[in-house]
């Protein structure tokens, strides 16, 4: 079956949010920057730092992230949030902590109706967090 991975866009800071959130979430980290790639030559001197490409990845989570703008510019919003299944209570409250760090919690962590935590955050770049672990019965 297929599967979605996230796909974050920054402006400029991709190297930072992605360092940020291996430190949150574990994980090996991978970048690819413009000036690494053939589109180097086809780009003004000033942009070859930035990342094209990054993947964070920890087991069957994967993040990944790049610096490359559209046109039409950088737009933050709420219609969408990462999803984030833990393992267990205590990988979801570390994970929220980290998370919300100069960011923004939005949903207290807190037993829902259908079994399990839930807890939501909006971290410091601006990107939308659910934070869910279900207990094993």
């Amino acid at each position: 079956m297929s599967v979605i991975q996230s796909y974050l866009t920054f402006s400029g800071n991709c190297r930072e949010a992605m360092n940020f959130y291996r430190d949150c979430l574990g994980g090996e980290l991978f970048f690819q920057t413009i000036g690494e790639s053939p589109l180097a030559e086809k780009m003004p001197e000033k942009m070859r730092e930035m990342i094209l490409h990054s993947s964070l990845e920890n087991g069957p989570l994967v993040l990944m992230g790049s610096d490359m703008v559209p046109d039409s510019g950088l737009k933050k919003g709420n219609a969408v949030s990462l999803s984030l299944m833990c393992e267990s209570a205590e990988e979801m409250r570390e994970s929220f902590r980290k998370l919300s760090e100069d960011g923004q919690p939005t949903h207290p962590i807190e037993e829902t109706f259908f079994g399990g935590l839930l807890g939501g955050l909006t971290d410091k770049y601006g990107n939308n967090w659910l934070l869910h672990y279900e207990a094993k019965v």
